[in-house]
């Protein structure tokens, strides 16, 4: 219990430094780097910095992998303008479970975009979890049809040149 104590000792200035730009606050610039050196002499002070604990530390940083997208997105187009969308949302995060749908719909109008259409229609939609081991994950899919009204317009292949 004593090491849960000492270890959520070591992560308040990490939490203190990294919430300082939310909100109606003023930014400074140095908040993150006397965080960082708060951090730093308090994992000294508690006896953090041997090679077991930094190790556990490099260890569970690459399993976690914090800045990794929390979703992984794949298109894949058919004839006709019309394409299936898939989203596999990484095994371990910490949030992001409600944000399938606007995930899925920032993915569908990036699209449209850089197509050149008009706009899209909603064919199917469906969110879920995929139960795999050692980790579930959610998982979502559509598909769309992506629309020209504008015959000017002609649309361009999605995905580019392959």
């Amino acid at each position: 219990m004593r090491h849960i104590v000492r270890f959520s000792m070591l992560l308040f200035p990490f939490a203190l430094a990294a919430c300082s730009g939310f909100g109606n606050t003023v930014k400074e610039s140095s908040g993150p780097a006397a965080g960082t050196v708060g951090g730093v002499w308090m994992a000294q002070r508690l006896g953090y910095l041997k090679p077991e604990y930094l190790a556990g530390s490099l260890i569970a940083y690459a399993i976690y992998d914090p800045f990794a997208p929390t979703w992984e997105i794949q298109v894949t187009e058919f004839d006709g303008g019309f394409c299936r969308i898939d989203l596999n949302m990484k095994r371990l995060a910490s949030g992001g479970d409600g944000e399938a749908r606007q995930t899925f719909l920032r993915a569908v109008r990036s699209l449209v975009a850089k197509g050149g259409y008009t706009g899209f229609d909603e064919l199917r939609y469906e969110e879920g979890i995929d139960s795999t081991r050692p980790f579930a994950h959610r998982v979502a899919s559509g598909e769309i049809r992506l629309v020209n009204t504008n015959p000017r317009n002609s649309p361009q292949s999605i995905m580019g040149n392959r």
